[in-house]
C-alpha cells in the first residue's frame, strides 16, 4: 500500500481527520477572501484620495478646509505662475519669494528676475534674491516656498553666517536664493 492510498484511508475512515481538514480549508479560504477584502478597500481610498488631489490640482474644486473629513492638506492657488504676459508672471514671482521672505521675518535686500535667460528652461521664469533671515527662519522659508502654490523650486542657496567682526548685531544668514516657476503662457 502507497503512502498515499494510506492517508486517503486514514481521512475516509477517520471522520475527526476529515472535519478538521474541511475546517482547515474553510479557514484558510475565509483568510484569503477578508485579505482580498481588506486589499480592494484601500486601493478605492487611495484611487479616491489620488482623484480628489488631482481635481484640486487641475482647479476644479476649492481645497478642503482644515481638519474636514478627506482632507488632502493641498496648499490652494494655481500650481502656475498667473499673468497675461510674461513680465506680469514675473512679478507674481518676485511677489510670492519676497512675501514669504518678509512672512519669517527677514528682508529683501535686492532681486533679479531672469525672464528669458540662458539659463531658464522652457516654460519656467527664474529669479535670484538676495535676503537676510533669522537662520531658525530659514527652513520654514524654503518649506513654504517649496511647499506653497504656485509650485516653486529653489534651484540654488548660497548662505553667508554674519561675521563677529562686522560688526553687525543683527546676526541674520545672508541667503542667495535662485528661485523658478512655471508659467504656462497666455490664455
Amino acid at each position: 500500500m502507497s503512502a498515499f492510498d494510506a492517508s486517503r484511508k486514514i481521512v475516509t475512515t477517520s471522520p475527526m481527520v476529515a472535519a478538521a481538514l474541511y475546517a482547515g480549508l474553510l479557514a484558510v479560504l475565509l483568510f484569503v477572501v477578508a485579505t482580498s477584502i481588506m486589499d480592494v478597500i484601500g486601493q478605492r481610498g487611495e484611487v479616491a484620495a489620488s482623484t480628489a488631489m488631482l481635481e484640486q490640482l487641475e482647479g476644479h474644486r476649492p481645497a478642503a478646509k482644515a481638519g474636514a473629513p478627506g482632507d488632502v492638506t493641498m496648499p490652494t492657488g494655481s500650481a502656475y505662475l498667473e499673468g497675461a504676459t510674461v513680465t506680469i508672471a514675473g512679478a507674481t514671482l518676485l511677489q510670492r519669494v519676497a512675501g514669504a521672505v518678509v512672512k519669517f521675518g527677514g528682508n529683501v535686500l535686492s532681486t533679479q528676475l531672469d525672464l528669458e535667460g540662458p539659463q531658464t528652461r522652457a516654460g519656467f521664469l527664474s529669479m535670484i534674491a538676495s535676503c537676510e533671515i533669522e537662520q531658525v527662519q530659514l527652513q520654514p522659508l524654503l518649506y513654504d516656498l517649496e511647499a506653497g502654490m504656485p509650485f516653486l523650486f529653489v534651484d540654488q542657496l548660497v548662505i553667508q553666517t554674519p561675521l563677529a567682526e562686522s560688526g553687525s548685531a543683527s546676526g541674520k544668514l545672508r541667503i542667495l536664493l535662485a528661485v523658478s516657476g512655471q508659467w504656462r503662457g497666455a490664455k
